[in-house]
């Protein structure tokens, strides 16, 4: 059993680098990709080629998984793909339908990773995913499986109707199975927060529904625990070495790391959390995701919100539907903002090549790159991007960033001691640049 790779060498903005390279949820997208098939296919699976294009498939010998490198699936997905095209004994590439509504809301926008095609009477349309399965070998006759998200509408705020475009309570649809195409901050937040942490909740949702035993079972752990039901250990998983103050609320489903601080009065709600991650004391997270080796100081406030691996959110600092890289620092009383005040109209964001296009959502928060500093008391409009490698300081001349900021305009250029700022993340284009320079020199 081999596994090839189609490489997706473009880059995600405003991070400056591949997908595979980027942390959906905890761990990186490639080392996500590679726990899954290992897991499922065991050790025979062997790495087989890595490819440029789909048309380099027809190399591909004995039985075989494809999957190009910035498609982000989750188990669920991965397994009932696998089960249904092993079970035809033919070479089957992965689908969804146009018209699931998960599908349609979050994985269609900004994209253009799936390729259109028809269902086998021709009469609905279907997404094909760069996800194969070869039983013996290339061959031309692909059959396309189609995979439902089987997605649960769930409500997560009441609000006025002005706020939600006359729609009435805001509701995201939380997917059984997900995919999704990184090509941009958007999808990374789609896929750790809606498929991550909303699927979870779903799955939770349906097996309380359906099996006697999993509301014994969660019923029990509330009982040992003496907690109420999403409270116990049923479903909040805690690792190894965590300090928790008692004072601290925790509600589920959660999945907590190893050697995590959580201070007192802490409210975290349905989070995914990794490992080495400090929430000190009086922070609130909401169905946010937090990498490892992160800290958050007193009163921090997200809100589904997406931080990567080693990044620090200042106290008393608001993050609404936002995806912060690594290494990065948002200071003291910053604000980013997730609605427009007076255009009632869906949130525009930057696809992979920098054009903008509506999201679909009515509310919205903004990206930052990795390695970035963000001084106190910034305000950030919806939907804006900062690159990797910034840095601004909150002067009267800029204090609210009403559009992008690219690595040019970072302040550090024109301050003292800035050249101390080193930059790790360059555009594709100044990697090239760069090499044909030293080239150059010999």
């Amino acid at each position: 059993m081999y596994r090839y790779i189609i490489e997706d060498r473009r880059h995600v903005p405003p991070f400056n680098e591949p997908a595979n390279l980027l942390t959906i949820g905890t761990v990186p997208l490639k080392l996500h990709q590679e726990n899954l098939i290992l897991n499922y296919f065991g050790a025979d699976c062997q790495l087989g080629a890595v490819y440029q294009h789909r048309d380099e498939l027809v190399n591909i010998k004995g039985e075989a998984f494809v999957y190009r490198d910035s498609l982000w699936f989750d188990k669920e997905f991965f397994e009932y793909f696998v089960e249904k095209a092993k079970s035809t004994g033919k070479a089957c590439r992965a689908a969804f339908p146009a018209s699931d509504k998960a599908f349609h809301t979050y994985t269609i926008p900004l994209t253009k990773g799936f390729e259109i095609g028809l269902t086998p009477d021709g009469r609905g349309m279907l997404f094909l995913c760069d996800l194969w399965y070869f039983p013996d070998g290339y061959t031309a006759d692909i059959q396309a499986v189609v995979v439902p998200s089987d997605a649960r509408e769930i409500g997560f705020y009441s609000v006025p109707d002005f706020m939600t475009m006359q729609q009435g309570d805001l509701t995201h649809y939380a997917p059984m199975r997900a995919i999704i195409s990184i090509e941009s901050w958007v999808h990374i937040y789609f896929a750790s927060i809606i498929f991550g942490n909303f699927g979870r909740a779903a799955r939770l949702d349906r097996d309380i529904e359906e099996s006697f035993f999993a509301k014994l079972r969660l019923l029990w752990s509330a009982v040992l625990d003496q907690r109420q039901i999403l409270q116990a250990s049923g479903a909040v998983k805690i690792g190894k070495g965590c300090s928790i103050d008692p004072s601290a609320v925790i509600t589920g489903p959660a999945s907590i790391g190893d050697n995590c601080s959580i201070g007192a009065g802490a409210i975290i709600d349905n989070c995914t959390i990794g490992d080495n991650v400090t929430v000190d004391a009086g922070c609130v997270l909401m169905m946010s995701t937090i990498g490892n080796n992160c800290f958050l100081p007193f009163r921090c406030s997200l809100y589904l919100t997406h931080v990567m691996e080693n990044s620090i959110i200042a106290q008393n600092t608001c993050l609404q539907m936002c995806v912060i890289g690594r290494n990065s620092f948002v200071g003291a009383g910053s604000t980013f903002t997730d609605f427009n005040l007076i255009a009632q109209k869906p949130i525009r964001a930057a696809n992979i090549d920098g054009q903008l296009q509506s999201v679909g959502q009515v509310v919205l928060g903004s990206a930052v790159g990795h390695n970035c500093r963000i001084g106190s008391g910034m305000v950030v409009f919806p939907g804006r991007m900062i690159e990797s490698d910034v840095v601004l300081v909150a002067s009267p001349s800029r204090r609210v960033i009403t559009r992008n900021v690219s690595f040019e305009e970072s302040d550090h250029h024109y301050i003292k001691y800035g050249e101390v700022h080193k930059r790790f993340y360059p555009r594709p284009d100044e990697v090239l640049q760069e090499t044909h320079d030293s080239w150059d020199s010999w």
